[in-house]
């Protein structure tokens, strides 16, 4: 059996194999497991790409992780994160009494006629994101807190991002019930705690040494299985007949390899996966490869002194003074990334593989986030000891107009033509993934070669945000 990529999809799936005796072999591309649950370490300083924070809704992901770490190797730690505009900080989740004080009581009162307005004509396309927000918020709040983010992200207009990223992704969708829930649950107080919704947001657990701690621990367990994963190597070719994959073909520091395939586990992209499959797809599958589309990541890491830092685990960044996206302060995630009263700061970048930000060369790249933490006021450049620079591929597949379609012609032709080819996880499967639900997607589809009949594709569906759950009634 193959596993193809060794991030949190594919280690899970190569390791829950391995538990029932199921003998594989891990093809990695990079030089590091872990893919952007990841932590580089360079000169001692270990930083993530972005911030994961380990909190699910998944019991089973949840035991895993605690199977693969043991309980000293976890930290609870308390989440504090803020959005910075217009030279001031909001608190994040967004709190509407907070966001509309710092605004000022007249653009408060041009938010609060903005919301009413659309809530008596809404906007007639909500399928995007920018309608959907505006519907919930109000368009000058959606400019305010939403637009600009949202658009450095994506790097495309926000009227031409799928809906489907919002609920889930975003706090408290609904002006209304922002600003009535915090009302509504003082009022409740012990007489209904049936319908109390605990945050799962406020605390969270961690990683000391982040979370490429959990993935480098996962690694070698798996190869104590007696099941190797094999780093640097790219995979070339699915060599598939009647109905099934029957090898994959890769290269890697030895050169060309084949390896027999009585099933194949992908987290590779979906969109990479298809036109790696010899013989090729009908043209239609693979036109929908093509135009699936993602945003590449780039992280710019700077050690600064611990006192010239900010207490926030990150920042949202909604300045468009800057390119700039989010700052992660890792001394604020764990004191065990704190070295020499310092702290490493983690800017990100969200860039399209080939532009002039990503073609950019570190040293332009450490210039160019010191002079933005002094734009920004976060910290003086003169303070910066020393930078990095990580870029990661295809961190985010992008949910614009059709790209539903598209993966839904891809999957369908996967079931009816290689059968023993399974996608999983974030970019396995095209789909914004958490870490828990990579994982979950892995988990059940080992489940699933085993016997069971699992829908894998109905993981991360539900509409609802992923930071919250209801708690079961007290007595």
């Amino acid at each position: 059996m193959v596993v193809i990529g060794a991030g949190p999809a594919g280690l899970t799936a190569a390791y829950q194999l391995g538990k029932a005796g199921v003998a594989c072999t891990v093809l990695e591309a990079d030089e590091m497991v872990g893919g952007i649950s990841r932590t580089p370490e360079r000169d001692g300083w270990r930083f993530d790409i972005g911030g994961h924070r380990f909190f699910t809704k998944v019991r089973e992901v949840e035991e895993l992780w605690h199977e693969i770490l043991g309980p000293n190797d976890f930290l609870l730690r308390p989440r504090m994160s803020r959005i910075y505009y217009a030279g001031k900080f909001y608190d994040y989740p967004i709190q509407p009494f907070n966001a509309l004080r710092n605004l000022g009581p007249l653009e408060a009162l041009r938010c609060m006629a903005s919301y009413l307005r659309v809530a008596v004509r809404p906007p007639r396309d909500q399928s995007n994101l920018e309608g959907y927000v505006i519907a919930n918020y109000g368009r000058r709040l959606y400019e305010h807190f939403f637009k600009t983010y949202n658009e450095k992200v994506w790097g495309i207009p926000a009227s031409e991002i799928s809906a489907d990223w919002g609920a889930q992704r975003i706090k408290g969708m609904s002006l209304v019930s922002a600003v009535w829930e915090p009302i509504r649950s003082k009022m409740v107080g012990a007489r209904d705690k049936s319908r109390q919704v605990t945050s799962l947001i406020e605390q969270f657990q961690y990683p000391k040494l982040g979370p490429g701690m959990m993935w480098e621990r996962c690694a070698e367990r798996v190869r104590a299985q007696g099941n190797p994963v094999e780093m640097n190597t790219r995979v070339l070719r699915v060599e598939r007949s009647s109905g099934a994959a029957t090898r994959v073909v890769a290269t890697g520091p030895g050169g060309e390899s084949s390896y027999p395939a009585s099933h194949v586990i992908s987290s590779m992209p979906i969109s990479e996966l298809v036109v790696a499959m010899d013989p090729l797809a009908p043209p239609e599958v693979v036109d929908a490869a093509k135009s699936l589309r993602y945003r590449d990541f780039l992280t710019v890491a700077l050690v600064v002194p611990l006192a010239a830092s900010f207490p926030d685990n990150w920042i949202y960044i909604h300045s468009p003074d800057v390119s700039m996206g989010r700052i992660q302060n890792f001394g604020s995630w764990s004191p065990y990334m704190v070295k020499d009263d310092r702290t490493c700061l983690g800017l990100e970048y969200w860039a399209n593989e080939g532009d002039d930000l990503w073609n950019a060369s570190d040293d332009d790249l450490i210039d160019l986030g010191k002079r933005e933490l002094g734009v920004l006021g976060l910290a003086d450049p003169a303070d910066v000891a020393a930078g990095y620079v990580v870029r990661m591929p295809k961190a985010y597949p992008i949910y614009d107009d059709g790209y539903d379609t598209r993966v839904e012609v891809i999957r369908r032709w996967i079931e009816a033509e290689v059968r023993n080819v399974y996608p999983v996880g974030r970019n396995g499967m095209h789909r914004y993934n958490n870490q828990d639900h990579s994982m979950y997607t892995a988990m059940l589809t080992v489940e699933n070669i085993l016997g069971a009949k699992h829908d894998i594709w109905s993981v991360n569906v539900e509409a609802e945000y992923h930071e919250e759950k209801a708690t079961p009634a007290s007595s």
